[in-house]
């Protein structure tokens, strides 16, 4: 086994016991990139010769005894990781992609970079996103777009999409994202890979303009979930100067719980209630829950509808677009983004009762997640987790913006197919996507966890315990030949 195809957790276990030094690892991957980079086109910006540096700086540091080093000070101590495009890097050009910032040069990291280097972790190199990281489809004016590793044809999803790519094809073992609608969820889905949303403020986003809202997560994204738990531990480190970071020991959420499969009780949806969802989809899950519940998983129909969270998730997001938009938004050339340019028109067009309605529409559906969750002696379900798809569509060529039909039925905007994941960051609920084998197109197909608010180390203990599961069957986490 070469040193870019370890898991993270063995890769630094190596590192601490003298079996593998952070160079060769780091060197590994940057082989790897160069071998794969050119068919996926995921890696934007390769940092070679400052995480070389950073990995002969960290050899040394061990050679100088284990005393100055420990694995539990310095958890990613010699481990590359990538960096979306979106999350600014010293020294490193962060372009956002957009030819705006196409030799942009940051002076100081992003809180999410800064926790990652202060734990040792080494930033590789940065990774495609769509133009200023909105849609679901990795193209953007600079770089162009970014392909599946299972067929570089087809979309790798987004706007995570660069990072899920590298990390299926064994650029680095670690990626950080970022999630509005759905933009780590997505490209783990469809790239078979992990990638978790946490509760908004479990991981501290230091940049935010603007604050109480369950919108705009940052997060970690990883090839199996005791990876991702790991920089989920490191990106959720205290103090931060981001106002909707609770009190929370990070540490904690590395350790997490082994569970017996069968003494869960998971709620299943295939559509949540009547969200567009293509057939091909619909039996790929039939077959996951078939097969849950054959090993001894209790699945019952999940009592929740959330077909109205797309409209409110539209009306949602005409503030925070105004908010984020509205100081640039007269310097855009009609080439600018054209989702950016939609939404930022469409939002200042929305009356604001229409807005207010939507956030009420918000509560409403929020609590009736939350009681899926809620003891049934409360009046709730009683569920463990709630498990629907990630995505209503298997990949579709990266040339289409979107799928503009799904079953014939014709989709309305770059949002409208996107409801699986929105719904959940319009109640706000922690969201998971697992890998669960190849769907019938021998494309990833993702399985979504989702649970309580503030419960997300419960959440990936119950994912890690599925996964396990799932491993070594048809539906384990499935490997693109070229990451072979």
């Amino acid at each position: 086994m070469d040193p870019y195809e370890l898991a993270a957790v063995d890769a630094r276990r190596l590192i601490d016991q003298g079996g593998l030094s952070s160079s060769e690892l780091v060197q590994s991957c940057l082989d790897r990139i160069d071998q794969v980079n050119p068919t996926v086109n995921a890696m934007i910006t390769v940092a070679a010769e400052q995480a070389l540096a950073a990995a002969s700086a960290t050899d040394a540091r061990l050679a100088a005894g284990p005393s100055t080093a420990s694995s539990g000070e310095l958890p990613l101590l010699g481990l590359p990781v990538a960096i979306k495009d979106l999350q600014p890097t010293a020294g490193i050009r962060t372009t956002l992609g957009s030819p705006q910032f196409a030799e942009h040069v940051p002076e100081a990291d992003s809180g999410i970079v800064a926790r990652i280097r202060r734990a040792g972790g080494i930033v590789i190199g940065k990774t495609n996103i769509p133009e200023r990281s909105i849609g679901a489809n990795t193209v953007n004016p600079l770089f162009g777009a970014t392909g599946n590793p299972f067929d570089p044809e087809l979309s790798c999803g987004g706007s995570s999409g660069g990072s899920a790519v590298a990390l299926a094809s064994g650029m680095a073992p670690l990626a950080t994202g970022s999630d509005h609608g759905g933009s780590i969820r997505i490209p783990a889905a469809f790239c078979g890979v992990v990638g978790h949303r946490a509760t908004p403020g479990t991981v501290p986003f230091d940049e935010r303009a603007m604050t109480q809202t369950f919108y705009s997560v940052q997060g970690p994204m990883a090839r199996t979930v005791d990876d991702l738990v790991l920089l989920l531990s490191v990106v959720s480190a205290r103090p931060s100067a981001d106002p909707m970071s609770f009190p929370l020991d990070h540490r904690l959420l590395a350790q997490l719980d082994d569970v017996d499969v069968t003494s869960l009780r998971v709620g299943v949806s295939e559509d949540l209630g009547g969200v567009v969802v293509s057939e091909p989809i619909r039996r790929a899950f039939r077959r996951r829950v078939d097969w849950l519940s054959d090993r001894g998983v209790e699945c019952v129909a999940a009592e929740v509808d959330l077909t109205d969270a797309v409209e409110v998730d539209w009306r949602v997001r005409s503030d925070i677009f105004a908010t984020y938009y509205a100081a640039e938004a007269e310097t855009w050339g009609s080439d600018f983004n054209p989702h950016i340019q939609a939404t930022y028109q469409a939002a200042l067009a929305t009356p604001v009762i229409e807005i207010a309605r939507a956030r009420r529409r918000q509560v409403e559906l929020q609590r009736s997640v939350a009681a899926l969750f809620t003891d049934p002696l409360d009046g709730g379900a009683g569920v463990d987790l709630l498990i629907c798809p990630t995505v209503s569509v298997s990949p579709f060529p990266w040339a289409d913006d979107y799928p503009k039909s799904i079953d014939g039925q014709p989709v309305e905007n770059y949002m409208a197919w996107l409801a699986l994941t929105s719904a959940f960051s319009v109640v706000g609920h922690p969201a998971t996507a697992l890998p669960a084998g190849l769907d019938e197109f021998d494309m990833p197909f993702g399985l979504q966890l989702i649970g309580p608010l503030f419960g997300d180390r419960r959440q990936l203990s119950m994912a890690r315990s599925l996964e396990q599961a799932m491993d070594s069957t048809e539906f384990t986490r499935p490997v693109p030949s070229l990451a072979i």
